[in-house]
Parts: C-alpha cells; sequence; structure tokens
C-alpha cells in the first residue's frame, strides 16, 4: 500500500527523485556514496572512474569528502576524474578556470594523483579542440567508460554546458554559452562582459553512458528548472529533460529546489492531505487564481473539478470556507505596521501596545530597507515609532570604479575651493587611476578605494533614511566585517559580527525587528545577514528579559517576493506613497540606472520594487479584496 501511495505522489514525476531537508544532509548523502563506490572498487582492486562537475552546487559533497579522506583515511590512490566542462579560452590558473576550483575544492586536499585528473583544455587552439575532444573520449571508453557521474544544472536547463538545442546523441565538443548561463555567472568574471562566449563539454550522449548518473539541485532558484526536467516533456529546449530516458539516473534535491514540483506545490492533486489552516489557505488561493474567480465565488463543482473534493468535504461546504480564508486575508491587511493604538489586536497582524514602538530596520545592503519596505518604513515614521535603521554591510563592492573618480574628483576640487592643500588627495587619485587602467576583473580593491566606495555607500544610506524622517542618531552603519575585505566571496561570520548586531540591539531593545527574507540575492549576503541577527537573538534570549516581546518581521522586494498565501502582513501604500518611496530608494545614486551587480533582472531597482509592490496589490484584488494602489507583504519569523 505505501508502494501505491507513493507511486501517486510521484505521477508526474518522470525519473527518480529523493528530496533532502537541506542542502548539507544532501551533500553528505552523495559524498557517502561516492566514497562507498571508491571503496568498493579497491577491494577488487579495480580503479574508480568519476565524472566530476563544478560550480557551486557540488561544494558541500567535495567539501564531505576531503573530510572523509582526513578523518576517515578515504584513499583517492584508486579514482581517476573527468571533469564535465571548462571555459574557452581560459588559462588553468585564472581564478575563473575550473582547474583553480577543482583544486581548491578537492584536488589539493586529497590523495589523487595528479595524472589520474583530466579537465578540459582551455588554452588549446581552435583548430586542435575537435581532435582533443575526440581523445577525451576516447580515454573514457578505454577505462570502460565513467562509473559514476555527478551534474548541476543550470538555470537554461543545460547539463555540463550542454546548453537548449543540443542533440542526446552528442559528444565532448565546442560550445556557445546560452546568455542567461554568462549572466549567471557574471559575478565570477566582473561583469558579463567578461565571461568567455564559449566553453568545452562533454556531450548528453558521453554523460548517459555513466553507469549511474545523480544530479544535484538546491535552492528556490532551481526549483522552477526542475520542474520542468522532472515532470516536463523531452525537448532541447530544456537538455536536462533528457535524463528521462536514462534508467540509472536519480535527482537529489533539498526541500527548497523540490518545491515546485506537484506533490510538495500542489499536493491536493496527488494524494490525500491533511488540511491544516496554511495548506487550506494556499489551496483556496490556487484555485481562485486557476479558476480566475474571486474567493467568495468558488463553488462546490470549482473544488471537485481540481482536486478538492477532500477539502471541500472534510471541512465544508465550499461557501464556509471561502468565508474563512478570504477573512484570513482581509486580517493580514493593515496600514498600522507598528500596530494600531488602542484597537482590539487580537486578529491584527501586529499588537496594539506599545503603542509607540521601538523599532529596528535591518538591511543588509545599504538599499535593501527602501527598496524592500521603504513605504512602511516611512509610514512606522510619520506613525511616531522609535525607528532605527542599521546597514549591516557597506556594500563597497556595488560602486563603479569612475564614481570613485569621480568623488575624488570632487574632493580636490572641494579643498582647492576652500584653499586647502590637497597634494595628498591627488597623489592618491593618481594611484587609483593607475589602479583601475590594469585592474583585472574581480581583483580586490585597494583599501582606499573600498573605503571610498564604502563612504559612497554610506552616504546614500544617510540621505535615503533621512529623507524617510529618522534623525542621524537613529540611522546605524555597522559594516559588518565579513563583508569589508573587499572579495566577492566574503570570509566566514564571527563572533564580532554577531557581537556588534547584540550590542546594537541591546542598546535599543526592540519592540519590532524588520530583516531582510529575501534569499535569493545573487551575493548570498542576505542570507548571512540573517543567520546573525538569528544567532544575535538566540544569545541575547538567555539574559534579556525584553527578547519575549520582540517581534521578527521578515520583508522581500528586491529579489523575490512571497507568495500571496505566506503573507502574514500586508501593508497597502497609497499613489503618494508609492511615489514617496521611489524618491527614497532615488538617493542611492550609484545603484540607479545600472547596478554593478543586476542580477538576471534588467530593470532598475525602484522599477522592480514598484511593480511587485503592485503585482501584490493586484493579487489582493483579484482574490476579491480591495483594490490598492501597492503592497508591502511581510512574513513574521517565530524565532
Amino acid at each position: 500500500m505505501a508502494r501505491l501511495n507513493l507511486l501517486e505522489e510521484t505521477r508526474f514525476e518522470k525519473l527518480p527523485v529523493t528530496v533532502y531537508p537541506d542542502e548539507q544532509t544532501a551533500s553528505v548523502r552523495v559524498a557517502r556514496r561516492i566514497a562507498d563506490l571508491i571503496l568498493a572498487k579497491q577491494k577488487k582492486g579495480e580503479q574508480a572512474v568519476l565524472g566530476l562537475a563544478t560550480g557551486a552546487t557540488p561544494v558541500g559533497v567535495y567539501a564531505e569528502l576531503v573530510r572523509l579522506h582526513r578523518e576517515e583515511g578515504l584513499s583517492f590512490r584508486n579514482v581517476i576524474t573527468f571533469n564535465l566542462d571548462e571555459y574557452y579560452p581560459m588559462q588553468p590558473d585564472a581564478a575563473q578556470s575550473y582547474v583553480t576550483f577543482m583544486n581548491e575544492n578537492l584536488f589539493d586536499h586529497v590523495d589523487i594523483p595528479r595524472e589520474n585528473v583530466h579537465i578540459p583544455d582551455g588554452t588549446l587552439e581552435r583548430d586542435e579542440i575537435a581532435a582533443y575532444c575526440l581523445n577525451y573520449e576516447h580515454m573514457i571508453e578505454e577505462l570502460n567508460g565513467l562509473d559514476l557521474q555527478i551534474l548541476g544544472i543550470g538555470r537554461t536547463g543545460h547539463i555540463g554546458f550542454n546548453e537548449p538545442g543540443s542533440a542526446p546523441n552528442s559528444g565532448t565538443r565546442l560550445v556557445t554559452l546560452d546568455d542567461l548561463t554568462r549572466r549567471d555567472a557574471s559575478r565570477d568574471f566582473g561583469g558579463k562582459e567578461n565571461v568567455p562566449t564559449k566553453a568545452i563539454t562533454m556531450g548528453i550522449g558521453t554523460i548517459f553512458k555513466a553507469r549511474e548518473i545523480i544530479l544535484m539541485a538546491w535552492s528556490r532558484k532551481k526549483a522552477p528548472i526542475i520542474k520542468k526536467a522532472v515532470e516536463g516533456e523531452i525537448s532541447s529546449e530544456v537538455p536536462a529533460t533528457y535524463l528521462q530516458l536514462s534508467d540509472n539516473v536519480e535527482f537529489v534535491l533539498d526541500e527548497d529546489a523540490a518545491s515546485e514540483l506537484t506533490r510538495f506545490d500542489t499536493p491536493w492533486l496527488v494524494k490525500d492531505c491533511v488540511w491544516d489552516e496554511q495548506l487550506t489557505k494556499k489551496a483556496v488561493i490556487w484555485l481562485s487564481e486557476t479558476v480566475k474567480k474571486p474567493i467568495l465565488k468558488l463553488t462546490e463543482e470549482d473544488y471537485n473539478n481540481h482536486g478538492m473534493a477532500q477539502l471541500a468535504t472534510e471541512r465544508g461546504p465550499a461557501y464556509n470556507i471561502n468565508i474563512d480564508i478570504f477573512n484570513q486575508l482581509q486580517r493580514t491587511i493593515t496600514g498600522w505596521p507598528g500596530g494600531k493604538p488602542q484597537a482590539d489586536d487580537k486578529q491584527r497582524p501586529e499588537r496594539a501596545e506599545p503603542a509607540k514602538k521601538r523599532v529596528v530596520i535591518f538591511s543588509p545592503h545599504p538599499d535593501d530597507d527602501v527598496i524592500s519596505m521603504g513605504g512602511t518604513f516611512i509610514r512606522l515614521v510619520d506613525q511616531g515609532h522609535e525607528v532605527h535603521v542599521a546597514y549591516q554591510t557597506s556594500g563597497n563592492t556595488a560602486v563603479w570604479d569612475d564614481d570613485v573618480l569621480r568623488y575624488m574628483e570632487f574632493a580636490i576640487d572641494f579643498d582647492r575651493s576652500i584653499g586647502e592643500d590637497s597634494g595628498k588627495l591627488k597623489d592618491l587619485y593618481e594611484d587609483m587611476r593607475q589602479f583601475f587602467s590594469t585592474k583585472q576583473p574581480n581583483q580586490p580593491d585597494t583599501q582606499e578605494i573600498r573605503n571610498v566606495k564604502g563612504f559612497i555607500r554610506k552616504s546614500e544610506a544617510f540621505a535615503a533614511a533621512r529623507f524617510a524622517g529618522l534623525p542621524d542618531k537613529r540611522i546605524h552603519f555597522m559594516a559588518l566585517p565579513f563583508y569589508e575585505e573587499g572579495k566577492l566571496r566574503k570570509n566566514p561570520v564571527t563572533d564580532e559580527d554577531i557581537e556588534l548586531t547584540m550590542a546594537l540591539l541591546r542598546e535599543v531593545k526592540p519592540h519590532q525587528i524588520f530583516a531582510a527574507g529575501d534569499f535569493a540575492d545573487p551575493h548570498g549576503t542576505h542570507i548571512v545577514c540573517f543567520r546573525i541577527i538569528l544567532e544575535a537573538l538566540r544569545r541575547l534570549r538567555e539574559t534579556e528579559d525584553w527578547i519575549e516581546d520582540c517581534w521578527l518581521w521578515m520583508y522581500r522586494g528586491a529579489w523575490h517576493e512571497f507568495d500571496t498565501h505566506e503573507i502574514e502582513m500586508a501593508v497597502p501604500l497609497s499613489p503618494q506613497e508609492v511615489e514617496r518611496k521611489r524618491f527614497a530608494i532615488f538617493k542611492h545614486q550609484s545603484q540607479k540606472d545600472r547596478p554593478v551587480f543586476p542580477g538576471d533582472d534588467a530593470r532598475e531597482f525602484w522599477v522592480r520594487a514598484e511593480e511587485r509592490n503592485r503585482e501584490t496589490a493586484r493579487h489582493y484584488d483579484q482574490l476579491g479584496l480591495a483594490d490598492y494602489e501597492a503592497m508591502e507583504a511581510f512574513v513574521r519569523f517565530r524565532y
């Protein structure tokens, strides 16, 4: 019976999928499977032939393999590896090369013989590539093929660098990279213009010959393409769908990457459900959007025709369910994000008392606050709360180099205008110009340049917070140390980051904290900053009584938005408030027009924010609630 239930649950899935709670757990399990293969081959006196992948996805697997080597004596002496791909052209000692990646993450830390390591050569002359690729295939065939191939997946659906349009029988070859693939790699190269347009990749046909294939994916960013690869039709437009034809493949996912698969996203379509409040809310909203009716107009027939007959039977009649969910959504809407004084707050998102709250808005970068919750920020100030804003990082990596020169020129001219000697500034300015003239992509800036970039972001942040109505004493530019070495790969978080956060919280003793819950940012800074806040609160809870009355609200907006069923507080904005928010965002001039790191969304941040806020309001309107100009959304985090 359990087997039949599982088959029904996964009936939309066209290949085997294993889901783990998180990336770390999944990575350890995959590493264990690789280790078991190596050990089994050692017992037989045979070599283990592995196909390896690069990118962020397998980093945890390699880290666990290194641990197994160091702590449990796992030897790699009998291992032969073939990497999937390499950019072309690419020098092996370049920071972005996959030779560097594999050495840093695996090969430099284990006992694999170097002659057993094979990575496509990015230094070849063009007329040498075809013969080289044939030989790469021949070497794999001579070893009787790959025992195990591990894969990641790109957002185009590529495996290796087999982009849309690749043939299922393709071999190792030179390919042209998709524009989205190059955009995703742009941060590593200091801009898309520096990303190679081509790569050498093992072909889909070569991958298929492996005796075992494991494709791994983590995070919600991969959820849409995972759904296509697992549940979609086989198509050259999504090369990973070819894996549906293999008898030897398994997808290993974390819960976030699996979140859009039918059994997790809309489980009522494949199984009987335990209809708790959250699932009921999600399902009714989904039904309303699917049949394009306001919630209060949904009928028993709508429920029955869309996999929700069980819900209508258990909790119906349908109209009673509709009324309940409508009222739940209605109660999320509030014009009082700090709580409405002297109001009955039993069904309001925030407490009525104290009427004037102490509030800390944490902003990972110096503009996340106004981009994501600028309207709510301004309203909290207007309603008389003691609002503090804390900019967790300086954001100094996201300033154009020519802005540094412009500000330095201003400083030199200002000194000259008041009769000051600007000799030192002039010398520093010339040093900066010289540095920029030879600067390589992603080369860390000098300390002086980082300082100027940080000053630029700081001045903009202060201007925006002042525009929102804050006095300077409530603006805290923290510049947490983990961020401040000027590299794109940040330092690990230390006690200093947490203690600085604890000190601010002790000083303010807030009733409300707002923090970025938008973990889709391409920098990874948001999740790091959020974890720092959580750890600071955990430690403070041991000694500080006020923590029990402090609520933590998450906001999103710059990169992603909460789904409607997740929203616990929706703050409506008038057209005038939307305009005030826009002007606050405009204070961040270094991020206007074209930010250094825009991600894969070409819109300016203020445009993204406004369109997302309007879309949230549109969803509420379509569900049958009031029609507002825009809405900012929040979810309470219960720590």
